[in-house]
């Protein structure tokens, strides 16, 4: 079996294509494959499968088994793969993912190489129990939540996966080992959730650092600057236009007034390819 180990910001996922299907033991093979100590190492493992509905599938396995239902660093790199592996000549692609549906992607190409990535991300979901929270409102923002004694306050935003964004003095610099895995957890969150942690620096840009569901801290999350760009302008703390800056880089992020859907530009990168026996 051939693999493609790709990064988007360092959020790094072991990429197989050829597959029809998902293999059995698939969540037992990502979490051997994911390890960074006995096996390639990565944040997960993605498989590339054929579609009837769009040009191509996407089904991610978290490094702790799990299914995440989309990935906006995955999807970037998805879309390098198929592009610079010449399963695709087209500039202008659609994806199926679990939990988005079909997504629209723009490849960004110079000298036979995808640089960048623009990805129509779907409009977002606010609903309290369609993020899902236990919440039953129609927007959850500034919620608060308590976490041993102390509170915190979340706004829930689903892009396909769940989100909470949560403002703090310093980002960068915030315990995100000691709150995001009691986050996660949180009977809050039915499905578990993602813990974004941001700072806005002013309208147009924000530090944040996340907590993945099913992955723990990761370099950056796709999924998780939209929702924290869609929770800013919800909270009047940013423009529509965006830049989010997470640990291993920025993406921009724009959540479009005339159709609702939030667009994410950022690179993706591939760094070698190998076999497994």
């Amino acid at each position: 079996m051939k693999f493609t180990k790709l990064h988007g910001l360092g959020n790094d996922f072991i990429v197989i294509a050829g597959e029809k299907e998902l293999p059995a033991g698939v969540d037992q093979l990502a979490i051997r494959l994911c390890n960074r100590f006995f096996g390639i190492g990565a944040d997960g493992l993605v498989y590339i499968l054929p579609s009837e509905k769009a040009d191509f599938k996407m089904r991610i396995i978290n490094s702790d088994g799990s299914e995440a239902e989309q990935c906006g660093n995955a999807i970037r790199c998805v879309s390098k793969y198929v592009y610079d592996h010449k399963l695709t000549d087209a500039t202008e692609i659609t994806v199926e993912t679990l939990g988005a549906g079909v997504q629209k992607v723009q490849l960004n190409v110079q000298e036979g190489k995808v640089t960048t990535v623009r990805v129509d991300m779907g409009q977002p979901i606010l609903q309290g129990l369609e993020v899902p929270t236990t919440v039953d409102e129609a927007k959850v923002i500034n919620h608060p939540i308590e976490v041993d004694g102390r509170e915190f306050r979340f706004t829930a935003v689903s892009m396909g996966n769940p989100h909470c964004v949560i403002y703090v003095e310093d980002a960068v610099n915030f315990d995100l080992a000691v709150w995001g895995p009691k986050l996660e957890v949180h009977p809050m969150f039915p499905r578990k959730i993602n813990v974004e942690f941001a700072t806005v620096k002013n309208r147009a840009f924000t530090d944040m650092r996340v907590w993945e569901r099913g992955a723990g801290p990761t370099l950056a999350c796709g999924t998780g600057a939209c929702a924290t760009l869609v929770s800013s302008v919800l909270n009047g703390l940013t423009d529509r236009q965006a830049t989010v800056s997470l640990k291993g880089g920025d993406l921009f992020i724009e959540w479009n007034e005339e159709d609702n859907h939030v667009y994410m530009t950022g690179p993706a990168e591939e760094v070698y390819q190998g076999t497994l026996d």
